[in-house]
């Protein structure tokens, strides 16, 4: 069972726009297993989706979907789960 979407300060939504436009971004984040565990993908973002009962998730060109409060780091600047990993 996925833990529920905690809400990201409004600045990393700023921050994900501005990766967003720059290109290829690379994303380190907490994929949903049973013990931590990092992950990684990397490509085009081409949205910000929200998915009702999920939250926000970057949604890549590699179809990948990453949801916001599970970023680690993107493109070497650290997200909102960055403390989480700390």
């Amino acid at each position: 069972m996925k833990p529920s979407y905690l809400p990201i300060d409004p600045e990393f939504h700023d921050l994900f726009e501005e990766q967003m436009r720059k290109g290829e971004a690379r994303v380190i984040y907490f994929a949903f297993s049973d013990e931590p565990e990092l992950e990684e993908t990397k490509g085009n973002i081409i949205k910000i989706e929200y998915k009702e009962y999920e939250g926000y998730h970057l949604k890549f060109d590699n179809s990948d979907m990453v949801r916001l409060d599970r970023i680690v780091v993107i493109n070497g600047i650290p997200g909102p789960a960055y403390d989480e990993y700390d």
